[in-house]
């Protein structure tokens, strides 16, 4: 099982890795071409702005695997080992339900996009597929969130099972 959840935190962050390459080539080629050429790239800005947030989803999700996020927490310092136990699974559980209630109101904005035809601004092209990147990544965070919820109340962690593995 450890193994499947490696090799999909493994396809998450190829994912956001490929977005943010992508967010960076554009912004970077729209800035020479803004300052040197007196030229600005159609829907550079809209376009950028879509990749963004899903960078941040996708990214989201990878974090939500893995546990990688930064956390100072000074009453966690001073608990004692059970108490560590129960503030990690309150923390853990708090994070799945505010990013179930994300994805639920990304679903309706995508809806929202989807029905009302909502377009970038200069070529026109349509919103909704950005919008679905980024509510996949969400989705997928959800799936990543709980199978760390999972992985911590077992207290196996996901790296230390993947080496028993041999991955």
């Amino acid at each position: 099982m450890t193994r499947i959840l490696q090799r999909f935190c493994d396809i998450v962050d190829l994912v956001a890795g490929f977005l943010l390459g992508v967010v960076t080539l554009l912004i970077v080629a729209s800035t020479v071409a803004r300052y040197f050429f007196a030229y600005a790239i159609p829907d550079a800005f809209d376009l950028s702005r879509y990749l963004i947030g899903a960078c941040l989803m996708w990214g989201y999700a990878s974090i939500g695997l893995r546990g990688g996020h930064i956390a100072v927490d000074a009453l966690w310092e001073i608990s004692g080992a059970r108490a560590r136990k129960v503030i990690d699974f309150i923390a853990w559980a708090l994070l799945l339900f505010f990013t179930v209630l994300l994805t639920y109101q990304m679903f309706f904005r995508l809806r929202s996009a989807y029905l009302s035809n909502e377009a970038t601004f200069d070529l026109r092209l349509p919103a909704w597929p950005f919008i679905a990147l980024i509510w996949v990544g969400c989705a997928v965070s959800i799936v990543t969130i709980t199978a760390s919820v999972i992985l911590n109340r077992k207290q196996i962690p996901l790296e230390e099972a993947a080496e028993e593995q041999g991955l």
